[in-house]
C-alpha cells in the first residue's frame, strides 16, 4: 500500500473536529479566540503582483477572505539594507530599520490602509519580525556598536552565510528595549494583530519573558514563533514550527517512512510542548519554496492532497498557505529579484476553501 494512503488512514486517528469559527471568547486556551478561526495566510508582496505594491495587493483581499483566510500575514515590510545586499533586490529579512516601511511597498498611509481594510473584512493582520539581526547597514551599527556581537576581529559578528546581516547581542539591555520599542511601535501606530518573528529559536527565552507581556499590555496580539524549541511556547508564543513533523512528513511522502511515523511525531512534541501550544503546519512558506522546492518538489502531484488535508485538519494547530499555492504555483520565488506569481487558474483555491 502506497505511503498516501497509509496517510489518509492515519488522519481519522489524529486530526480532530477544528474549533466552532463563531465564538465570543476573547481567548481559547490562552490563546486570541481568532487565531482558531481559519488559516494563516502568508502573503510574499514583492512577488505577489507586478507592481509588488501594498495597493496592488489590495485587490486580491475580498479573494483570500473567500477562501477561508482568517490571519494574512506579510513577509517583512522594512527597509532593506544595501551595504553586501544579496541580488539586485536583497532579502526581506536584512532590515536596514526598524520602525519604516520600505518605499517599495508604498507609504505608511497606505500600510494604515490595508490593516484597517482587512480588519473591516473580519480578517487580522501579522508582520513578519527579525529580532536575531539587523541589515548589514541599520542606523544601530554606528549609533549603537555595543548592539552586536563582535567577530575575532572586533567588527560586527555575521550568523551563518547571513552575510547581508549583522548579530544583534541580547546581553544588552538597552538594545533589548529598543526592539521591544519597535515592536510597539507597530501595534500601535497601525493596530496590527501580531508577530510572526523570525529566527525566535536564537533569540534567548529572557528577552521573550519580558518583550511578549509588553505588547500585551497594550494589546492581545498573536505570536508565531519559527522555531520549535520547547522554551518558545514556555515564553509566551502562542505557536511555533513544527519543524521535526515536518521532516517525518517530507520522508513520508518519499516513501522512506510508513505514515505512522507521524503518530510517534506527534506524541514526542505533546511530551516536549505545553499543552496548550498551536503548531504551524504547512507543506510549503517562502523558505520551502524558494531554497527545498516545496510543493512541486517535496510533496509533488497525487502526493499533496493528503498532506494537505493533514495540515488542516490536526487539532490544535493552524494551517498554513503560502502566496500562490491556491494556483499552484511550481516554481520557486528567487529571493533576491523580481519574479510575480502571476496567479490566473486558481485551481486549488476551493480546495483550501472547503477547510
Amino acid at each position: 500500500m502506497k505511503p498516501i494512503y497509509y496517510l489518509l488512514l492515519l488522519l481519522a486517528v489524529l486530526a480532530c473536529s477544528k474549533p466552532e469559527k463563531e465564538t465570543i471568547a476573547e481567548n481559547i486556551d490562552g490563546h486570541p479566540a481568532w487565531i482558531m478561526q481559519g488559516n494563516i495566510y502568508e502573503v510574499n508582496l514583492r512577488q505577489y503582483t507586478k507592481e509588488g505594491t501594498l495597493n496592488a495587493f489590495a485587490k486580491h483581499l475580498d479573494r483570500i477572505k473567500e477562501m477561508g483566510v482568517q490571519t494574512v500575514w506579510f513577509m517583512p515590510l522594512n527597509p532593506i539594507s544595501k551595504v553586501d545586499r544579496k541580488g539586485s533586490l536583497g532579502s526581506y529579512y536584512a532590515v536596514s530599520d526598524y520602525t519604516s516601511l520600505n518605499p517599495e511597498y508604498g507609504t505608511m498611509e497606505d500600510w494604515k490602509s490595508m490593516v484597517k481594510s482587512i480588519h473591516e473584512k473580519g480578517m487580522k493582520v501579522l508582520i513578519d519580525w527579525v529580532p536575531n539581526h539587523t541589515g548589514a547597514d541599520h542606523r544601530w551599527l554606528i549609533q549603537h556598536p555595543d548592539f552586536y556581537f563582535k567577530d575575532k576581529d572586533g567588527k560586527p559578528a555575521v550568523m551563518m552565510d547571513w552575510t547581508d546581516t549583522r548579530q544583534l547581542d541580547y546581553k544588552n539591555v538597552a538594545m533589548q528595549d529598543s526592539m521591544i520599542a519597535a515592536m510597539k511601535y507597530w501595534v500601535t501606530t497601525s493596530d496590527i494583530d501580531g508577530f510572526r518573528v523570525d529566527v525566535a529559536w536564537n533569540v534567548p527565552a529572557e528577552f521573550w519573558n519580558k518583550c511578549i507581556p509588553e505588547l500585551k499590555k497594550i494589546k492581545n496580539v498573536f505570536m508565531l514563533a519559527e522555531g520549535d524549541k520547547g522554551y518558545l511556547p514556555k515564553s509566551g508564543f502562542d505557536a511555533i514550527y513544527p519543524w521535526h513533523m515536518f521532516g517525518v512528513m517530507i520522508k513520508v511522502a518519499k516513501g522512506e517512512k510508513v505514515a505512522t511515523a507521524l503518530d510517534s511525531v506527534k506524541m514526542s512534541m505533546d511530551t516536549l510542548f505545553t499543552a496548550n501550544t498551536i503548531n504551524l503546519f504547512f507543506t510549503s512558506n517562502h523558505d520551502e519554496n524558494s531554497w527545498n522546492k516545496s510543493d512541486y518538489g517535496t510533496f509533488p502531484g497525487e502526493v499533496h492532497a493528503p498532506f494537505a488535508v493533514f495540515t488542516q485538519t490536526m487539532a490544535g494547530s493552524v494551517p498554513l498557505v503560502y502566496s500562490g499555492q491556491e494556483e499552484p504555483l511550481l516554481r520557486p520565488l528567487p529571493f533576491f529579484e523580481k519574479d510575480s506569481i502571476h496567479l490566473k487558474n486558481l485551481n486549488v483555491q476551493n480546495f483550501i476553501k472547503h477547510f
